[in-house]
């Protein structure tokens, strides 16, 4: 059973076989890394910084934040954000521009808890 993938299709869970769920993952890989490669330093540096610092934020952490934490410019930040957010894959923003959550953590209530060897502890995403 361990060699088979739970896919979640609607209110289904389906068994894939091992086969396919190996090159599913693969596939899957493959677009994560180039995602990732694709991201200049500031990007990286904007992400860590929000998933670093946001355990210890506590709240929706807003781009002045960022800009002011990262010693970077303030419209430098917020089109980082943009792009980040578009590709839907690593952070996501609140109506007031503040990151909800950044991938792995989030600010706002899930049922999934995280606890850091530092002791705080947050929602993950």
């Amino acid at each position: 059973m361990s060699d088979w993938l739970m896919a979640g299709i609607w209110r289904h869970i389906l068994r894939l076989p091992p086969g396919i769920a190996r090159k599913k993952v693969g596939q899957l890989g493959k677009r994560a890394r180039a995602e990732v490669g694709a991201l200049s330093s500031e990007h990286r540096a904007v992400h860590h910084f929000v998933v670093r610092e946001l355990p210890r934020f506590g709240k929706p952490m807003p781009p002045e934040f960022i800009a002011e934490g990262l010693d970077l410019p303030l419209v430098t930040v917020a089109s980082i954000l943009s792009e980040l957010e578009a590709k839907k894959a690593f952070l996501f923003r609140n109506e007031d521009g503040a990151v909800v959550w950044a991938y792995p953590v989030t600010a706002e209530p899930t049922p999934h808890r995280i606890r850091f060897r530092s002791g705080e502890t947050l929602y993950a995403a």
